[in-house]
């Protein structure tokens, strides 16, 4: 009874996996190429940013790479070559709050897409040091000397417990 149990549960997964394979092989971009339509999809990570922080823009499309621009707001990124590029900007100290857009041409079309990003005013947070640093020589010692009082402590205890009270043997 397990086997069969078994033997079907497979031959679902086996029909599932070679049902889906006509549609993934349709929606393949053809050597990896791209430019025909331009870019599409553009996403901007995070939408709303601070002046001097960085986003990250994401496009479909630019197979050979592109250009992402925002005049006056981050100077122009290259997209990275794939079916999906992706280009880190990094938005000037001095750019001007409120809603902007930013261009993504491909390397391999003239066409230009669009998408809309809000820039913040006020400088991000900067994050402190936190753990980025070890332990100094001084929180060594101390730690070490704490782990050597709690060993000679339970050494005592234990000692101490294994020592035959007197009158018994």
């Amino acid at each position: 009874m397990r086997v069969l149990r078994a033997l079907t549960v497979t031959a679902a997964a086996c029909a599932a996996i070679g049902l889906s394979v006509p549609i993934a092989s349709a929606n393949q971009n053809p050597g990896g190429q791209g430019g025909n339509g331009g870019p599409s999809n553009i996403s901007v990570n995070p939408y709303a940013v601070h002046q001097g922080s960085t986003m990250q823009v994401s496009a479909s499309g630019c197979g050979h790479g592109g250009t992402v621009t925002s005049h006056g707001n981050f100077p122009p990124a290259n997209l990275s070559a794939g079916s999906i590029g992706f280009a880190t900007v990094r938005v000037f100290n001095h750019a001007s709050p409120g809603t902007h857009t930013l261009s993504v041409k491909c390397n391999d079309s003239s066409l230009v897409a669009t998408a809309r990003f809000r820039i913040l005013e006020g400088n991000p947070s900067q994050g402190g040091i936190g753990g980025s640093f070890g332990p100094s020589t001084a929180e060594t010692a101390i730690g070490a000397g704490l782990v050597g009082a709690a060993a000679l402590g339970a050494g005592a205890h234990v000692m101490r417990r294994r020592r035959p009270l007197r009158g018994r043997t």
